[in-house]
């Protein structure tokens, strides 16, 4: 089995990866994170709770939380979005499941990890369970639980993504449990022991992309994280090096490795810096070709009758991960470039509403999705795409997107962060609930308990 250029063929040879982001989570200071920093983990905390509220009453969401139910345990912890408590472990569950229904989660695009859904659930259920944490604690926990869950993924990716796995559910449960596990205050054997017991844990399948059961992925490793650094706490040992050992993560889980860029500028170059969010309510590589075909739309008036063809030109993940051109319903839309771009073009946004069952069968759509084209280019970055609508007239337009709208070198602003939360929120928080959650996650940093955040989120 190929391992990659730094794979050593010693496994002894192979750097203490476990060790050296136990280390890291345990003994970075909040002092030390720079203030960028702590502000774009808090615009990630927003983007998050927006998706949670957003996707709380979807019927993949309501499956889990009434298959479930009856096995619930006591009231401890906010599903964001629903009414009372369930115990803190359903909890993570549910707001892990939640953050993804929609599809319009952060995105750390060099790994396509969306890092928040499965550690922002993990943290926020324990600072309700065991509280006092204060809003400080609690936002320095996700930066810690999404610098571990990013480096682990920079250096599996992309062959991991390749072998069928879904890195959200598999780098993402070894995040959660190190931000539970910060929060918990563990000592050296047991961070080392709760990375561990995540890490055996790790699970996700490309598969499910297009089915209800995808948002488990972002659920259980939520769960799973957070049960694994509570189990730690009170002594259940785990291998100390799971992450490098042979027949460990990185062996079992991934072709290729690179071990340096799993722990390359632990605490001076920050991945949570890179976090991206999306505006358009599909898969992290479908939004630049989005971007590209809005455009065209403004700026051309271009209407979807007088279009013969809409040929896309992406990166090739895109081609392995959103390339499906007869999505049956929402579900499956949401990962359908070829139905995103249709959209863009017949209705001038892709949100959540344009990815519901009734839409994806709408005729126009249909028959316009049939007429979009799909290509790889290896030049082109996860980011960029080039779109060409080519009209029956014979006339063609084209555009270029160098960066799309959401990516860290195009980003969304506050204001259009804010808007994202107030389309999604609304509906379930009212207008004052809405701007009391955009409040509490903006000034998360100065709350004296982060469990007013979950407050804020649970309807009246």
């Amino acid at each position: 089995m190929p391992t990659g250029k730094q794979d050593g063929a010693d496994p002894n040879a192979r750097p203490p990866v476990t060790a050296a982001l136990a280390d890291f989570a345990r003994k970075s200071r909040f002092e030390d994170v720079p203030p960028p920093v702590r502000r774009e983990a808090a615009r990630t905390l927003l983007n998050w709770a927006a998706c949670c509220v957003g996707g709380a009453g979807r019927p993949a969401v309501a499956a889990l939380a009434s298959g479930l139910g009856p096995f619930m345990g006591p009231p401890q912890a906010t599903v964001l979005g629903r009414p009372g408590k369930v115990d803190a472990l359903h909890a993570a569950l549910l707001n892990g499941a939640s953050a993804a229904v929609l599809d319009f989660d952060d995105a750390h695009l060099r790994t396509v990890i969306h890092p928040a859904g499965p550690i922002a659930p993990a943290v926020l259920a324990l600072a309700e369970y065991r509280p006092p944490v204060s809003g400080a604690a609690f936002l320095h926990a996700l930066i810690v639980g999404i610098e571990v869950a990013c480096k682990l993924g920079n250096g599996v990716s992309p062959a991991h993504y390749r072998h069928g796995w879904h890195i959200t559910g598999t780098c993402g449960v070894i995040g959660a449990a190190a931000a539970a596990g910060r929060l918990l205050g563990l000592d050296r054997t047991r961070m080392r022991w709760a990375l561990g017991t995540a890490a055996t844990q790790a699970a996700g399948l490309r598969a499910m992309f297009g089915a209800m059961s995808r948002i488990l992925h972002s659920g259980r490793a939520a769960q799973n994280g957070l049960a694994a650094a509570l189990l730690s706490a009170v002594g259940l040992q785990s291998a100390s090096a799971a992450i490098e050992a042979e027949g460990g993560f990185a062996d079992v889980l991934s072709p290729e490795r690179d071990w340096q860029a799993m722990t390359d500028g632990l605490g001076t170059v920050w991945e949570t810096a890179a976090n991206s969010y999306k505006p358009f309510a599909a898969g992290i590589v479908s939004q630049a070709a989005i971007d590209g075909c809005l455009r065209l739309r403004e700026t051309r008036g271009i209407a979807a009758a007088e279009i013969a063809e809409i040929a896309l030109t992406v990166n090739p993940i895109a081609l392995m991960l959103v390339d499906d051109p007869a999505p049956g319903d929402g579900d499956r839309a949401r990962l359908s470039l070829q139905h995103a771009a249709a959209a863009a073009i017949v209705h001038g946004r892709v949100g959540a509403a344009e990815m519901e069952d009734g839409a994806v069968g709408l005729p126009e759509t249909v028959a316009l999705r049939a007429r979009v084209s799909l290509s790889g280019d290896e030049t082109l970055a996860r980011d960029q795409a080039r779109v060409r609508i080519v009209l029956a007239s014979g006339t063609a337009h084209d555009c270029f997107v160098a960066h799309a709208l959401g990516s860290r070198d195009n980003p969304m602003s506050d204001r259009d962060l804010d808007e994202k939360l107030r389309g999604l929120c609304r509906p379930v928080l009212g207008v004052a609930g809405s701007e009391a959650l955009i409040a509490a996650c903006r000034g998360i940093e100065a709350l004296p308990s982060a469990a007013a955040l979950a407050d804020a989120a649970r309807p009246g």
